[in-house]
């Protein structure tokens, strides 16, 4: 393990440990793209018919994906998912990750159609699981430490496959169907009060973030691509490739470009550099914790809340494009209290992220929330494309009103930032010249 290597037997190589100031590799960004597929058919399968249960249905199905995120991710503090052997192992996982997506909508059907859909779930769920704890059974077996808290750990995924099998199994066997989905709903939530109550109460100790860096890109790059997918989804949702574009709906979209934009500022311009730089600075204990409550708790929310804001963004970017709808009606349904709630639910998230991280609260978040809350019977009586203006105004009127009070701590974040990038590159090219140096000793010659 010095070497930073694990010995296999076979042609592929052995795993390659993570170092220190290690990036996150190609390979990672592929498998991520299929974790963000999920969020995707969870958008999707709940945009079929938008009621309390479809929601509550969807939060338990992205509580219990993004706690398979987590543990992969924590796999991925350990070994590098693209080197040596590990690659065909993830592609196993990554094909039961694919699998599991497409079988989500029947996760939560009508248990008499039977329980096929609700069981490939289940399976797929125990492969991807499975996966990842045999690769990082294999990296610490050398380690009794870090081997017995896996041990300690074990007990979660065996009770979690087994309440997963019980909710496809059991619902199906109960003549009642109210009875039956309750029972069904009451195990999935069993299942994520196991998993995410085992994470805080089975404690840190054995565990390591050898690569900050590494941990914090992870993070940073899933919510990128989620917000990502929630423009996808708008847009093929709502049907705005479906028919002639109008300036109605060309102004929606525009506005959903805006305030999603926006969003992705509220976190990347200030919040999420120095967040990045604290957990650099922890150390042990101190730095696994902060991982643990502030990426892997507090990404959650704004990970659920960029779904729901999607599903409140393509029920009224829908009416706005629909030629058949009057373009002065006010929006229909859940469509504002997703839009805006969504966008609530990310900002808590955020602000629960920044105080964990930073120690500090951000007067401004605070003011938009309560504004964001306020709009809520505002928009509801206000026509689709004003209902947008006004998230998007409030949005966008946060980050102008953060820039202009927080400038000082801006530039001096962005400068620390700047340099710590510079002397990076200085000491990657300063490396590199090496190879330079040794060619020449070897050949004689330039190279």
């Amino acid at each position: 393990m010095g070497s930073g290597r694990w010995r296999r037997r076979g042609t592929l190589g052995p795993a390659v440990a993570v170092a220190p100031g290690t990036r996150v590799d190609r390979f990672e960004v592929f498998f991520d793209l299929v974790f963000v597929f999920s969020f995707f058919i969870i958008t999707r399968a709940t945009a079929v018919q938008i009621t309390g249960s479809a929601l509550l249905h969807g939060m338990l199905v992205l509580a219990v994906l993004w706690w398979a995120w987590v543990v992969h991710s924590i796999v991925a503090t350990r070994v590098r998912l693209g080197e040596g052997f590990v690659p065909v192992l993830m592609v196993i996982g990554m094909a039961a990750l694919f699998c599991f997506a497409l079988a989500l909508p029947q996760a939560f059907g009508d248990p008499r159609a039977g329980a096929a859909g609700p069981v490939v779930v289940a399976v797929t769920y125990v492969v991807i699981r499975a996966v990842h704890f045999l690769l990082y059974l294999h990296v610490v077996r050398d380690s009794p430490r870090e081997r017995k808290q896996l041990i300690r750990f074990a007990p979660e995924l065996v009770f979690s496959t087994l309440l997963l099998l019980g909710a496809a199994l059991i619902p199906a066997r109960i003549d009642d169907l109210d009875m039956a989905a309750m029972v069904r709903d009451g195990l999935w939530l069993c299942v994520v009060l196991l998993q995410y109550g085992t994470g805080l109460l089975g404690g840190t100790e054995g565990w390591g973030v050898a690569s900050a860096e590494h941990w914090t890109e992870r993070y940073d790059l899933i919510l990128i691509i989620a917000l990502g997918e929630s423009v996808i989804s708008v847009g093929v949702g709502s049907n705005l490739l479906g028919q002639p574009p109008t300036w109605p709906a060309v102004a929606a979209a525009t506005l959903g470009i805006f305030f999603t934009a926006a969003l992705w500022w509220a976190h990347y311009d200030v919040i999420g550099p120095a967040a990045r730089i604290a957990l650099h600075v922890a150390e042990g204990r101190e730095r696994v914790t902060m991982a643990r409550d502030a990426y892997a708790y507090f990404y959650l929310p704004m990970i659920a809340g960029i779904i729901l804001f999607a599903l409140g963004a393509e029920g009224i970017v829908h009416e706005i494009a629909d030629p058949s709808v009057p373009l002065l009606e006010p929006a229909h349904g859940p469509s504002v209290p997703l839009l805006f709630g969504g966008v609530i639910c990310y900002l808590c998230g955020n602000m629960l992220f920044q105080w964990r991280t930073l120690h500090t609260l951000s007067w401004t978040r605070v003011a938009a929330v309560l504004l964001l809350t306020l709009g809520i019977p505002v928009g509801s009586h206000l026509p689709g494309l004003a209902t947008l203006t006004l998230l998007t105004v409030i949005c966008v009127g946060l980050v102008v009103v953060e820039v202009v009070t927080m400038e000082e701590g801006r530039r001096a974040l962005h400068e620390v930032v700047f340099h710590e990038k510079t002397t990076y590159e200085a000491h990657e090219a300063a490396w590199r010249a090496r190879w330079k140096e040794r060619g020449t000793d070897e050949t004689g010659t330039s190279t």
